[in-house]
C-alpha cells in the first residue's frame, strides 16, 4: 500500500483501495487529503485494469467531516474566493468519488458525520459496523449542509430519510441505517473488508465488463434516469458487445457461483 501522509492507496487484483489515514483527527478531510483523493480518482479512471474501488479508514473511525480548521478559516469571510476554493476542493473530491467508472464500496466503522457522510454516500454501497454513528452533523454545528448533502441522502434512502437526517438532524446507528436502506449491510469491524472484497469480486475479475455495466447503471438510473423502453435500447448495443466477446464457445464454460454476502443487519 502506497502512503502519502494522510491518505494511503493500494492497487491489486482489480481492486483500488483508498484509506484515510489521519486517525488523530478522526480522518477529517483536509485540503491536502482532498487533493490526494482526486489524484486517486484520476488513477482509477486511467487504469482499465481496475474493476472496483473500496474506501475505508484507519483508526476505527471513518470520517468526522471536513477539517474544522479549514471551516473556521472560511467562516471569517465565507464569500471570499479563498473560502469558496476551500469548500469546493473538499466537495469536488467527493464528487470525483461519486463519478468513478467502476463500482465503489465504503467501509464505515465508528462513524461518518457531515462531509464524512457525503464521502460514504458518494460510493455506490456503504457497509457499516452495527454501532457506527451515521449523522448529518451540519445542524449540530449550526451550519447549512453542503456538498449536495441532501441530494446524496435522498438518492440513497428517499425523501423522508433525507428530511429526518439532513433537516431534522436525526442520527442513525449503523444497524438502523441498514434497516432504512441507507447502508447495504452491517458487520463487525474486522469483517468489513472481507465482506467488501466478496461484494466486488466479480467486478474485480472482469474490469472491462464492470466499467460498461456501471456506465449503463448511471445512464439508466440517473438522475434523471431512463424509462424502461429507453433502457432496453440503451443496453442493447453493450449486451451485443458482451455476447461477441464471450463467443459461442464461451457458453460451454460454467459460470462462477456468486458469493452470497450474508451481511448482518
Amino acid at each position: 500500500m502506497e502512503s502519502q501522509e494522510h491518505v494511503r492507496v493500494a492497487f491489486a487484483d482489480g481492486v483500488a483501495r483508498l484509506t484515510l489515514n489521519s486517525p488523530k483527527r478522526k480522518n477529517a478531510i483536509s485540503l491536502d487529503m482532498a487533493a490526494l483523493i482526486e489524484g486517486f480518482c484520476d488513477r482509477v479512471h486511467a487504469d482499465a485494469s481496475i474493476g472496483a474501488v473500496i474506501v475505508d479508514a484507519e483508526g476505527g473511525y471513518f470520517c468526522s467531516g471536513a477539517d474544522t480548521r479549514d471551516l473556521a478559516a472560511s467562516s471569517a469571510d465565507p464569500a471570499s474566493p479563498e473560502a469558496v476554493a476551500r469548500t469546493s476542493a473538499v466537495y469536488n473530491a467527493f464528487v470525483r468519488v461519486g463519478s468513478l467508472p467502476v463500482p465503489s464500496v465504503s467501509l464505515v466503522a465508528g462513524g461518518a458525520v457531515g462531509a464524512g457522510l457525503n464521502l460514504a454516500l458518494a460510493t455506490d454501497l456503504m457497509l457499516v459496523t452495527p454501532d457506527a454513528v451515521i449523522d448529518s452533523g451540519f445542524l449540530a454545528r449550526g451550519i447549512h449542509p453542503g456538498g449536495g448533502h441532501l441530494a446524496l441522502l435522498g438518492r440513497a434512502a428517499g425523501y423522508r430519510q433525507a428530511i429526518a437526517l439532513g433537516v431534522l438532524g436525526v442520527p442513525l446507528s449503523g444497524a438502523e441505517a441498514v434497516q432504512r436502506g441507507l447502508a447495504w449491510s452491517a458487520a463487525a469491524p474486522e469483517e468489513l473488508l472481507e465482506t467488501a472484497m466478496k461484494l466486488v469480486a466479480a467486478a474485480a475479475a472482469d474490469p472491462e465488463l464492470a466499467r460498461r455495466v456501471k456506465n449503463s447503471a448511471v445512464l439508466e438510473l440517473g438522475p434523471p434516469g431512463l424509462p424502461w423502453a429507453a433502457a432496453v435500447e440503451a443496453e442493447r448495443g453493450v449486451q451485443m458487445w458482451s455476447l461477441g466477446r464471450k463467443g459461442k464457445a464461451g457458453w460451454d464454460r460454467k459460470p462462477a457461483k456468486p458469493q452470497v454476502d450474508g451481511g448482518k443487519s
